[in-house]
């Protein structure tokens, strides 16, 4: 199939791109890397009137470190740069391990770091590593910028806190605190297809070794990327071994998650990978022998 008729603007500038928005409203698109929405506009699942086009916008594609140890990853960015900077590597080693699990280098290649965020697809890694990260976003429009949490982000199945005259501009990721290691792994049916379950994870630790701060997300698993806050709460406050990595790992299948059923994977197995990843993340960020 081939998409239906549309309006097809191509602003300079970010004041213009803004400005199509606010005059279109819901019958626009953005148009980024399209590795999304061009599909979806070719089976007719999307139907926007107008697409406006950002491409050509240098402002919004750039990575900027902070002297805290942070950074900001403009939302034009491409995924196969965010992949390959020795900054994200250093700065946000978990991003750095969930790149390659996206698609393939020839998406990535064309992908953007905002355009994922933005299209809140519950099996996309981007948003659960910003969640695991604790990521915010920084929304423009004509009527000013606003920052939000990527936890207040995300609404539901491809829902998200963006208005309809709003553009994700910018993504801030904080620095990652001492003594902090992080895992990522999910499971496909083949390398570059959608996740069945993945977990992102991030583990601080004091100077006696007991965990601090534990982040467990996973995705794939609800119609957003999901916090498995109870499982979290296991960890902190005691050393992490093997034992007790399996209990978290077992509350997080158990209780922490609603997992959706459908031709891919049933309830019971979903809830079994996410035992089994949760399980090997968290021996792995915690440096479990």
């Amino acid at each position: 199939m081939k998409p239906a008729a549309f309006e097809y603007l191509v602003p300079q500038s970010l004041e213009e791109a803004l400005a199509a928005l606010e005059q279109h409203g819901d019958d626009a698109k953005v148009l980024a890397g399209g590795q999304s929405l061009v599909p979806a506009m070719n089976f007719r699942l999307a139907q926007p009137a107008v697409l406006v086009d950002i491409n050509r916008i240098e402002e919004l594609s750039h990575l900027s470190p902070h002297d805290d140890g942070g950074f900001r990853i403009g939302a034009l960015t491409r995924q196969r740069q965010v992949e390959r900077s020795e900054m994200v590597a250093a700065r946000a080693p978990l991003l750095h391990l969930a790149m390659p699990f996206i698609a393939h280098a020839q998406i990535r290649n064309r992908g953007t770091f905002g355009g994922s965020v933005a299209h809140a697809d519950p099996a996309a890694e981007l948003p659960a590593v910003c969640l695991a990260l604790d990521a915010s976003f920084r929304l423009q429009s004509t009527r000013g910028s606003r920052r939000v949490a990527a936890r207040d982000f995300y609404r539901g199945l491809f829902d998200t806190a963006l208005e309809p005259d709003e553009l994700l501009v910018e993504v801030e990721l904080p620095a990652s605190g001492a003594r902090t290691g992080v895992a990522f792994h999910e499971f496909a049916r083949r390398h570059g297809d959608f996740a069945l379950v993945g977990a992102a994870v991030s583990v601080t630790v004091d100077s006696e070794g007991r965990c601090a701060d534990a982040r467990i997300v996973l995705l794939s698993v609800g119609e957003t990327a999901v916090e498995a806050s109870g499982a979290a709460a296991i960890l902190r406050g005691h050393r992490i071994d093997a034992a007790l990595a399996a209990e978290a790992a077992h509350v997080a299948a158990s209780e922490d998650i609603d997992p959706p059923s459908d031709i891919h994977a049933s309830v019971e197995y979903r809830r079994h990978l996410t035992k089994v990843l949760t399980r090997r993340a968290l021996e792995e960020a915690a440096h479990v022998d």
